[in-house]
């Protein structure tokens, strides 16, 4: 399969699977929610003591929410300025690049968000790979069979991204651009050097992030057990089909990027009130929304590739076969049952 032909296979298998979107969008809300009504209740104390309260509920007052940001702590602390429109994908980007701690409370929801799509995303990829209807009853029960699969993959996740960001970044930029940039006086030169240091890290990041999603679809396609063969399934396959699979990341990562000059494009500065405010909120929105989308395309395009390559072809909408039947299973189930003597 070629790469144009995985990403075009990854879109039907999303549109051939409406309620996914909508599902994880709801699961997204429903996780940020109690950081939004915690964040509602430390702003409506603040409003009651502030004097301009009028002047900042009519719009994005900056000498209140200094005063704001100087009187909190914790959750009211991440409540800055950058969080209106497109800052927040930089601000976002900024911290990744730069290994910024997360703050406490954020850093909790975020394993809260992990650990739920860690249960979640075996269905999700179960769901794309046998590209038919499995209802309720088969996304559950795909997520439940996979989770601890995934969990234990996890681990070595983990352990991978803290040696990158404490050791790879520490070296990167803590050692080795104090050591480039120490003579020099231009800071274009230092910007660029910077620069070639996030793209080096950036690289390192892909390479092991391609690995693990491969690593996830085999667990789910030939419902493997052990965590660490299909890291090694999955790092063979990367190795042995590297120009299609990096081919096919970066079509993904292009249609990322058009989102993200989208957003940029339309996300209007500061809001004030009225149609205003509400035009901030719903392009941030939707913008959530077509990042959920290219994340499902992302998985589904790479399950078709992955499919393709070692015979485990499309499947068709053959005999319903019991839980926990693998995938795999299901596909030579319905090869078999289509063959003519």
């Amino acid at each position: 399969m070629s790469v144009a032909a995985a990403f075009r296979d990854g879109m039907r298998r999303v549109h051939g699977a409406p309620m996914l979107l909508p599902g994880m969008c709801l699961v997204t809300l429903l996780v940020a929610l109690p950081l939004s009504v915690a964040l509602r209740g430390l702003l409506a104390a603040h409003f009651a003591r502030s004097l301009v309260a009028e002047t900042a509920a009519a719009g994005a007052d900056y000498r209140w929410w200094q005063e704001f940001l100087g009187q909190t702590a914790g959750l009211g602390a991440t409540f800055t300025p950058s969080i209106i429109g497109f800052g927040a994908v930089l601000d976002n980007l900024d911290a990744l690049l730069d290994n910024r701690p997360m703050a406490a409370t954020i850093a909790g929801v975020t394993v809260a968000w992990l650990l739920l799509w860690a249960f979640l995303s075996g269905g999700v990829i179960d769901r794309l790979a046998r590209n038919r209807r499995t209802r309720t009853h088969g996304f559950f029960a795909a997520a439940g069979t996979h989770f601890w699969r995934f969990l234990r993959l996890g681990v070595f996740v983990g352990l991978v991204y803290y040696v990158l960001f404490s050791t790879v970044h520490e070296w990167l930029f803590s050692k080795i651009y104090p050591v480039l940039v120490r003579d020099l006086t231009s800071e274009r030169v230092a910007f660029l050097i910077r620069l070639a240091g996030y793209l080096i890290f950036g690289a390192v990041l892909i390479v092991f992030n391609v690995v693990f999603d491969y690593a996830r679809i085999r667990i789910v396609v030939e419902d493997r057990r052990s965590a660490l063969g299909a890291l090694s399934a999955g790092a063979r396959f990367v190795r042995g089909h590297s120009s299609q699979v990096i081919g096919l990341y970066v079509v993904n990562g292009l249609a990322f990027m058009t989102l993200l000059a989208l957003y940029a494009l339309l996300s209007p500065g500061a809001p004030g009130a009225g149609i205003g405010l509400w035009s901030v909120l719903l392009l941030g929105q939707a913008y959530i929304v077509g990042r959920h989308y290219l994340k499902l395309v992302f998985y589904a395009s790479q399950t078709a590739l992955f499919q393709s390559e070692l015979a485990h072809a499309s499947y068709t909408a053959g005999p319903a076969v019991e839980w926990p039947e693998s995938p795999a299973a299901e596909s030579i189930t319905n090869a078999g049952s289509s063959v003519v003597f």
